[in-house]
């Protein structure tokens, strides 16, 4: 039976380079679910940067939802250990797939952009099970209110998201300037 570890930390914390220690300890045939989409330059050079701290052999599957469908995958089926970085991306992302102006849409639409959300989160723990799962996510609720309706909305979803996973966490870490702190 597989394992859930949750790892959270701010911006810059080293919250993936230290799951992607956690997953080369386990000695076990990773993959590793890669959630961002390079839209630009900045985010070109992000990925590019996290590629080269992974090991080689390790397969990549670039996916952030429709999760069910991974099954298919054989590097998912040939791995051991599931690195999901992370959570927070793949929740930007689905928000931005909705054609909705969040300066103006109603509670009701919000509410149901998170239940896709919450299924699609759902969804990648149910397929991992058996595996051991690390999800990397930003720990949202220490800054500020965001000003702007899509921030503050973004931040309530993500901040719901990240207590599902760790709720359901064998294990869950913060980090903070690269050091690990055992939640739970």
């Amino acid at each position: 039976m597989g394992q859930l570890i949750f790892v959270t930390g701010g911006a810059r914390s080293g919250k993936s380079t230290f799951a992607e220690k956690l997953a080369r300890e386990t000695g076990q045939t990773v993959a590793y679910i890669a959630t961002a989409i390079a839209f630009d330059d900045g985010m070109k050079d992000r990925i590019a940067k996290h590629q080269a701290q992974r090991p080689d052999h390790w397969g990549t599957i670039e996916q952030y939802k429709g999760f069910q469908t991974i099954t298919d995958d054989p590097i998912f089926e040939q791995a051991d250990t599931v690195l999901f970085d992370c959570l927070t991306v793949m929740t930007t992302n689905n928000m931005l797939d909705f054609p909705v102006d969040y300066d103006s849409c109603t509670m009701e639409q919000v509410g149901e952009i998170e239940s896709v959300i919450k299924r699609e989160v759902e969804k990648l723990l149910d397929v991992c099970q058996g595996k051991n799962l690390i999800v990397v996510s930003n720990e949202v609720g220490l800054g500020l209110v965001p000003a702007y309706k899509l921030g503050s909305y973004f931040r309530d979803i993500a901040g719901r998201m990240n207590q599902l996973v760790a709720a359901r966490a064998d294990e869950a870490y913060l980090l903070v300037a690269g050091l690990p702190m055992k939640l739970k």
